[in-house]
């Protein structure tokens, strides 16, 4: 029995030497990407890794794994696409084909980075699993704040209270509350009264009676020189105030200064100055 092992490694060995021989031997994958020095060989386990990492994510997008098996094969997608990317930058640095601009990411978009956290991406089922679903949940936005316009707009009659007494509560209560408030007046100005306490108050002299004698005396012609009656109202204004045909003419003469100056000559205006002097008008 030991004899028949012993021939069947023997035959073994005989194959593996023969094969490696012929270099058909399955090699394995580098474990630093610096160790490779040939372009075919790195473009080679480039497409290996590749393969591995689709494996894997057609795998994860089985819900029905189970939680720990689902977190180690996002784990180890992770680590493929961070090992792809060192192969992609020493093939580049060997001479080929810049993978990392103009290759093929397919399988880097079907995974999904948390916000505020690059670099670590969720596969699948992953995206799902306790823990990770709420930080992919969006939050609400906060209400935008109004503008000084829009609150402008709000403000209306009730803002200022202008219409609180339209209840009809608040009236009534007023009117009673002024009842009591003049009651209680009056019955402490009749206790002051009989009890001889109540002083009599100066009458005030009237600063407008000397004016409105005057007003009434004068004639109709002296309103522009200050003073202006309007029924039994007497108004005094301490400046002379010219009347409306003085303020037209006022008008009028410095409309035609203005365009003297702007279409007369110096000696025009001369002229035509001596000549109203002359004629006796101003």
């Amino acid at each position: 029995m030991a004899r028949n092992q012993e021939k069947a490694m023997l035959l073994l060995n005989r194959f593996y030497a023969a094969k490696q021989a012929e270099g058909k031997v399955k090699q394995r994958r580098p474990y630093l990407a610096s160790e490779c020095d040939d372009l075919k060989k790195a473009e080679k386990w480039r497409v290996q890794i590749i393969r591995e990492i689709s494996k894997k994510v057609s795998q994860i997008q089985n819900p029905g794994l189970g939680e720990f098996r689902i977190r180690d094969l996002n784990d180890e997608i992770n680590k493929l696409l961070r090992e792809k990317r060192h192969w992609q930058d020493r093939i580049l640095e060997l001479g080929g084909a810049d993978f990392n601009r103009f290759g093929p990411r397919m399988l880097d978009h079907e995974g999904k980075e948390v916000p505020g956290n690059r670099g670590y991406k969720y596969f699948g089922a992953a995206r799902d699993l306790p823990g990770v679903r709420e930080l992919f949940q969006k939050h609400p936005d906060k209400a935008p704040r109004k503008t000084r316009g829009e609150l402008a707009r709000l403000v209306d009659a009730d803002y200022y209270g202008y219409r609180d007494e339209d209840d009809g509560i608040i009236v009534p209560l007023e009117q009673e509350e002024e009842k009591r408030a003049v009651a209680a007046s009056v019955k402490h100005w009749q206790e002051l009264k009989e009890q001889g306490k109540l002083e009599e108050e100066p009458e005030e002299e009237d600063i407008y009676a000397e004016a409105r004698m005057d007003v009434h005396g004068s004639d109709s012609e002296d309103e522009g020189e200050g003073m202006e009656v309007e029924g039994s109202d007497s108004f005094m204004a301490h400046v002379p105030v010219p009347s409306q045909k003085e303020v037209e003419e006022m008008l009028v003469r410095r409309k035609k200064r203005e365009l003297l100056d702007k279409y007369a000559s110096e000696t025009l205006i001369q002229q035509g100055e001596e000549a109203r002097a002359l004629m006796g008008y101003s």
